[in-house]
């Protein structure tokens, strides 16, 4: 995977889906899950808040079985990288950058197996909601966490830029 080709393009299995803000006197609401709108396999399993400072990184890593469900809502605007390592997938070897969060309040459901990582681009604090499909370390927190992590790999293959 040392120094791989990538090509720009879609990722299978990815999904971006822009949020619909319904705005009133009181602010804004968005929905961000419905149960009649995925699949049982990708229902949250639990659900958790991020804050993530200027120019700070998430990532680069990836899950075996895991799907997550990451929401953009804003403040703070994103960029995510998504790479397609599966060597069974049809867009395998594709890297795919989306721009998400203030101005492009999104959705990102990303597939056990593609590798993500996100950082905060802009000048505030941001926020990043997370609906796993799964719950962190199982049960009861007595489980492997499922998590590959490249970013402390020097020669990783998956770079954000």
């Amino acid at each position: 995977m040392k120094n791989h080709p990538w090509r720009q393009g879609m990722i299978e299995g990815v999904a971006v889906r822009p949020l619909q803000a319904y705005h009133d006197d009181r602010g804004w609401l968005a929905e961000i899950y419905r149960e009649d709108e995925l699949p049982p396999a990708l229902r949250p399993a639990m659900a958790y808040i991020s804050l993530t400072r200027p120019g700070v990184a998430r990532g680069p890593h990836e899950h075996r079985d895991q799907t997550d469900l990451f929401c953009f809502p804003g403040p703070g605007r994103f960029l995510v990288w998504l790479w397609d390592s599966r060597p069974d997938s049809a867009t395998s070897g594709t890297r795919q950058v989306v721009e998400a969060g203030a101005g492009q309040p999104a959705l990102i459901i990303i597939p056990p197996g593609v590798v993500h990582a996100y950082r905060n681009v802009s000048t505030e604090e941001g926020l990043v909601f997370n609906c796993p499909n799964a719950l962190y370390r199982g049960r009861g927190k007595r489980e492997t966490v499922d998590e590959i992590r490249h970013e402390d790999d020097p020669d990783t293959p998956f770079r954000l830029e």
